[in-house]
């Protein structure tokens, strides 16, 4: 691969899902899009820029952009965010909308799937509490192809092994062979979308939580603030945003703080802060 395919290969990956490549990573670029060239019968890597070029072929445009997406995740990944929806959020987002009796929580990079049917597992265990209640659960990512492997809730022993409690395996999904499906009840709470972070998602309304977590790393520092700026505009007044644990909204976006006792929880900026020093700022 030349130099003028790698900076083109840059440039269109900036342009089509903000991924932000640093000189370093051309090998992952090599390692990523050869397997994409002979599923095309493409030579080279030069004939796949070449391809790109002409704009002839929305499958291999398509292919460029998934392989180098990164779709690394798993069943209660990090575990802390879940145990602060289970123990933090769900409880005060429960006792803020009761009136409406309504909640709606947004996976915005889920990938194959295990991030939102892992709330949906936290929200079905909270089912008595939720009697009556209107739950929705929106995932979304940038790849077709996670996002149909997602729906189907389809799963290998290893992706079943990590980090999802045996109890819960035994309890929400069913063995067939090598493969374990997971329950319809709890494919049937979670409506996957693709959705690329870079455009416009007013249309999926307003939500209660989101999470958007080790997805932001891979954009540089523009694109992350836009971002960060429109997951505010998703956000209900006194919503929960979670990030991952190597990303901020500190130095990005001033409509969003961090929480004070927890780490990788944000909130609007004017809710987030101490009611002391609101009210100082107010008068």
């Amino acid at each position: 691969m030349t130099d003028l395919d790698f900076e083109y290969l840059r440039g269109y990956l900036k342009q089509r899902s903000g991924l932000a490549l640093t000189p370093e990573k051309r090998y992952l670029v090599e390692s990523r899009l050869t397997p994409v060239c002979r599923r095309f019968g493409l030579p080279a890597l030069r004939d796949l820029v070449g391809a790109l070029r002409l704009a002839r072929d929305g499958a291999i445009e398509r292919a460029v952009v998934e392989a180098m997406t990164t779709n690394e995740t798993f069943f209660f990944r990090d575990r802390v965010p879940f145990d602060l929806f289970r123990d933090v959020i769900l409880p005060e987002a429960l006792a803020r909308n009761a009136g409406r009796r309504r909640l709606r929580v947004w996976s915005a990079a889920s990938s194959t799937g295990q991030e939102p049917y892992s709330l949906a597992m936290l929200l079905q265990e909270a089912a008595p509490r939720l009697a009556g209640w209107q739950v929705e659960i929106v995932a979304t990512d940038l790849s077709t192809e996670v996002i149909e492997k997602a729906r189907l809730g389809l799963y290998s022993h290893f992706e079943v092994q990590r980090g999802l409690p045996v109890q819960w395996l035994l309890k929400y999904f069913t063995q067939s062979g090598e493969q374990w499906t997971i329950a319809p009840s709890l494919r049937a709470m979670v409506d996957f979308r693709q959705i690329n972070l870079l455009h416009g998602f007013e249309t999926l309304g307003s939500f209660d939580v989101i999470y958007c977590r080790n997805v932001l790393i891979y954009f540089d520092a523009p694109t992350k603030s836009d971002i960060l700026a429109r997951l505010a505009g998703s956000l209900a007044p006194e919503g929960a945003l979670l990030l991952g644990a190597a990303e901020t909204v500190i130095g990005l976006t001033d409509r969003l703080s961090p929480h004070p006792k927890h780490r990788g929880l944000y909130g609007h900026a004017e809710v987030a802060r101490p009611a002391a020093v609101r009210a100082a700022a107010a008068g």
